[in-house]
């Protein structure tokens, strides 16, 4: 058996509109939005008393989604934590857009970061990591 095709990556963070507006700044398009609870969302995910919402996104090319989750119960205690690209564990998500230059000045302008720096590979690909909402890290290239 072999996976046919990537569905979508979840997120789960705690400002839903926020993250949503970073990836829709990035050129994602909301498909939809609605709450999940009761005991089909909390058999799947094996949490019980679940209130959440999620919003899914889709990339431009259509070939990827996102689905962002919000949970008001249960919470997470230990809330929002920073990370660095060396940690254990899903680390970042990698896109490629046209014009980088461009799309870091409007990342910066909403308050973004750049990780490091923006570096260019052997003049095939320049690229760079951004740190948006709730931490979640971005590696932004482009092919030249």
């Amino acid at each position: 058996m072999k996976v046919k095709h990537v569905d979508h990556i979840g997120i789960t963070v705690n400002d839903i509109d926020a993250a949503g507006d970073f990836f829709v700044d990035l050129g994602f398009t909301t498909v939809g939005r609605m709450p999940m609870q009761g005991e089909f969302v909390e058999s799947v995910i094996g949490l019980k008393d679940v209130k959440s919402e999620i919003l899914m996104l889709e990339a431009p090319d259509g070939q990827l989604r996102l689905e962002l989750s919000k949970f008001d119960r249960p919470v997470d205690p230990e809330g929002v934590k920073s990370s660095m690209v060396n940690m254990l564990g899903l680390r970042h998500i990698a896109f490629v857009v046209d014009n980088l230059d461009e799309v870091i000045d409007a990342m910066k302008q909403k308050g973004h970061k750049l990780i490091g720096e923006m570096q260019t590979y052997e003049n095939s690909v320049k690229l760079c990591y951004v740190r948006g909402p709730e931490e979640i890290i971005v590696e932004l290239a482009e092919k030249l």
